[in-house]
């Protein structure tokens, strides 16, 4: 078998080819880890493409609603994110931790800032019922499995 001839001109035997070749990979790579303000502006892009997609899904396009990434003091402790809404004028913004602020690499937190957004709109469609104090923890468990099994199926989980 004739060997493979490099840019060099140089023959290699297909042994020797694959040892030289062995640690280059040509698959394609997942794109870097963005860095400071283009994490959270490409988060922020990301989230805003979601919105679209979940208040189509959950049929909430008669609702004006908006994205918008919060520090964590604009937050209530130990929370990702929130929504405000005003029924009448039928407009609500859905508040989310930025990518900044989490401790984990991009893709993650991307996942994280997209759980947090339907969670935030799966409350935006419980709006019209009563609520209380004491049904309040009951109310976040079910959010947080409706989220999550709304998600599982969006990514074919």
């Amino acid at each position: 078998m004739a060997g493979r001839k490099t840019k060099l001109g140089v023959h290699l035997s297909p042994a020797l080819f694959l040892l030289v070749f062995a640690g280059v990979c040509f698959a394609p790579q997942p794109p870097p880890e963005p860095v400071g303000s283009e994490r959270d502006s490409m988060a922020e892009h990301y989230l805003t493409s979601s919105l679209t997609r979940w208040q189509h899904r959950l049929q909430l396009q008669d609702w004006a609603i908006s994205v918008k990434l919060s520090k964590p003091n604009q937050l209530r402790r130990g929370t990702l994110g929130n929504i405000h809404w005003d029924s009448p004028a039928k407009t609500a913004e859905v508040r989310v931790l930025p990518a900044t602020e989490y401790s984990m690499p991009y893709n993650a937190a991307l996942r994280d800032m997209e759980f947090t957004l339907v969670h935030e709109l799966v409350h935006l469609e419980l709006a019209s019922l009563p609520r209380n104090d004491a049904s309040r923890g009951d109310e976040e468990d079910a959010v947080n499995r409706v989220a999550e099994a709304l998600l599982r199926l969006d990514r074919g989980e």
